[in-house]
This record gives C-alpha cells, structure tokens and sequence, in this order.
C-alpha cells in the first residue's frame, strides 16, 4: 500500500500486489501440472519406445556415449531419435514463444505465446496418441521410431515455452533439485521452492502414472499425457485476463 501526499493509503497498489501475487501463485501451479506430463512421456518412452528419454537429454546424451563404447546401434539410434525431436521441438517452439510487447503485469507472468507454444505442442501429443492408439499402445518399427520422435518434439516445445517465463523448467530438472539441496544445506530458503518441490514431486507421479497406465491399460495412456497439457493451456487465460 503506498500513501498519497497527504499522507493517505492509496488502496489501488495493495490489490495490484494482491492480484500479482495471484498471478505467481497461479503461473508455479501451471508449472507443476505440466511437469506431469513430462514424466508421463519420459516413462513411456524408456519402457516402450527404446529405453530413451523424451526430455531428460543428458540421459540420452550419456547413452549415445555408452553406445559408441559397447558399440550398440540400438541405443544410438534410440537416443539419437530421441534428441534430434527434441532439438527440432527447441528450434520451433522458441520463435513461437520469443520475446515480444507485454501487456499487464499477469501478461509478463504469462505471455500469450507461450500458450501458443503449448497449443502447438498439444498438437504433436495429440498426433502421438493417435499413433499411441492404433498399435495398440506396443508400438514396433517405425512406428515406435516415429512416437520416441514425437515425444521429443512435444517435450522441446515445451522446453522451450516455458523457458519463455525466465528461470524456470518442467523437463530439465537437475537445477531445481539442486538448488533445493543446496538451500537446504545453507539454511537458506531458495526463490519458488514450493514452486521447485511442486514439479520435482509432480515428474516422479508423472513418470509413475505413465508406468503403470501403459502396461496395465496403455489405451488410457493419451488422457494422462494430454490432460495437463490441456487444462494449462485453458487456465494461462484466466492468469493473463487476471493483469488487465
């Protein structure tokens, strides 16, 4: 609350910060709901389509190693498919999301085209679970080449959305634990740690809801990958009507 001249409060500024901090509270909820379908994709992708990751790149980058030293194409080529669609989801997403005018304090929290980058990414998920559909959720070939490619791509684009909002992730997240540990061992609270417990939590349900539902019931599968993805995309209007 800030006072006029005359020494008056000036009740305008306390329900901007109150509508901000909405805002926040709002945008790090987002964060952790898509993170969901990171881990989703992530499980699927290791027991079903190669034992590659769709987001966690160094795990892939350290299997192309291993595979140049045992000498295991397989694994090359998994990983490879794997990180080349998430380089391409990168290389497209980012000019969707890129910078441009803000309108609003909640519309700096939430652009709109990061949404646009999640409505692309939606897309390719989407495309993935109608491949996901028609092999019956045991794809083989190239089939299962084309879903870890998929995967990648979806997994990229997100990366690339969110990374749109400033230091945040929902697919890397070596980071985020680290700076948790090391806030923990400093006696010092990071930035957005209910933020950073949030999406470290919502990756291992993520990664252990996609699990089971793909070998129990794999047709189910697409509701837990696109339902958050969903969902996010719905509610990042209601954070930038919340600015104007």
């Amino acid at each position: 609350m800030t006072e006029t001249p005359g020494g008056r409060p000036v009740l305008g500024s306390t329900v901007l910060g109150s509508t901000v901090l909405g805002s926040t509270v709002l945008r790090d909820l987002l964060l952790v709901v898509l993170t969901v379908t990171t881990g989703c994709a992530d499980a699927t992708c290791f027991l079903h389509l190669g034992q590659a990751f769709a987001s966690v790149i160094t795990g892939n980058l350290v299997l192309l190693g291993l595979s140049a030293a045992k000498g295991t194409g397989a694994i090359a080529a998994n990983s490879g498919i794997a990180l080349g669609g998430y380089a391409a989801g990168v290389l497209a997403g980012a000019p969707i999301a890129r910078e441009h005018e803000q309108r609003g304090p909640a519309a700096s929290l939430w652009p709109g085209r990061v949404t646009a980058c999640l409505a692309v990414e939606l897309v390719v998920l989407a495309a993935f679970s109608a491949g996901w559909e028609v092999t019956g959720g045991r794809p083989a070939g190239a089939g299962r080449m084309l879903l870890l490619a998929a995967a990648g791509v979806a997994m990229g684009m997100q990366s690339a959305a969110v990374r749109r909002l400033g230091q945040f992730s929902t697919t890397y997240l070596t980071s985020t634990l680290t700076g948790v540990l090391a806030g923990l061992a400093t006696a010092a609270k990071p930035d957005g740690l209910g933020r950073s417990l949030g999406v470290l939590a919502a990756i291992a349900a993520g990664a252990a809801a996609g699990a089971v539902i793909s070998d129990v019931a794999p047709a189910l599968l697409p509701l837990l990958l696109l339902t958050p993805v969903t969902a996010v995309i719905a509610a990042s209007w209601a954070l930038r009507d919340m600015g104007r």
